[in-house]
């Protein structure tokens, strides 16, 4: 990971997680996570099986130019990828993997802006793994920033997020290239997108039962 935030708010959700697989949205104070809540996001994975933002944190609000909380995330991703996403938070929750994406916010008609998501799963307080924990932090803050909001997010990258070193965010499983128009598929998961769709390999195994 990137940015400060992201390796923050990864480390505190890995410190919540101890010797379980994910935290519950219960263990999450506020408090102890102030100066995160400008980039903080939590989804969840609703009754009508779509995910949407629960909290979107006054600085993801802004790059986009609108409130975010109760709209459905994979709106946020551009063309087909909106499809991929959504199939990407399903399969994070399913397998409870912390995630990293690389990005490219798009904003007017040629702005373009590195950004870094994390995605972290949750259990709710009935004891389903249905939340999300997450950031969208851009990676740098260009001038036009404040005056032109973004309009799509451009997913370029997928790492899963490896809980059981010393140093997560410093020794992750390599992060996997996806292509600028990356195909249809609408039947593959996590793994087997990664498998079929995009050729490349995969880093099984290692996470902390």
């Amino acid at each position: 990971m990137r940015s400060k935030s992201a390796v923050e708010i990864f480390s505190y959700w890995n410190a919540l997680r101890g010797n379980n697989e994910v935290p519950s949205r219960d263990q999450i104070e506020p408090a102890h996570i102030r100066t995160l809540l400008a980039d903080l996001l939590i989804l969840e994975h609703r009754a009508d099986d779509e995910i949407r933002f629960r909290l979107a944190g006054t600085r993801i609000c802004a790059l986009f130019g609108r409130e975010l909380r109760g709209s459905r995330f994979d709106a946020l991703w551009a063309g087909e990828q909106s499809a991929k996403v959504e199939r990407l938070l399903k399969d994070i929750l399913a397998q409870k993997l912390p995630v990293s994406l690389s990005a490219v916010a798009l904003a007017g008609r040629s702005d373009r802006l590195p950004t870094e998501v994390v995605l972290l799963p949750l259990r709710s307080s009935e004891g389903h793994v249905n939340r999300i924990l997450g950031a969208i932090v851009p990676l740098t803050r260009p001038l036009w920033l404040d005056a032109t909001p973004a309009n799509y997010l451009d997913l370029t990258g997928i790492r899963v997020l490896d809980v059981t070193k010393a140093a997560p965010f410093l020794q992750s499983r390599p992060e996997i290239t996806l292509p600028p128009i990356p195909p249809r598929s609408d039947q593959l998961g996590l793994g087997d997108a990664l498998r079929r769709v995009l050729h490349l390999r995969v880093f099984e195994g290692g996470r902390a039962k």
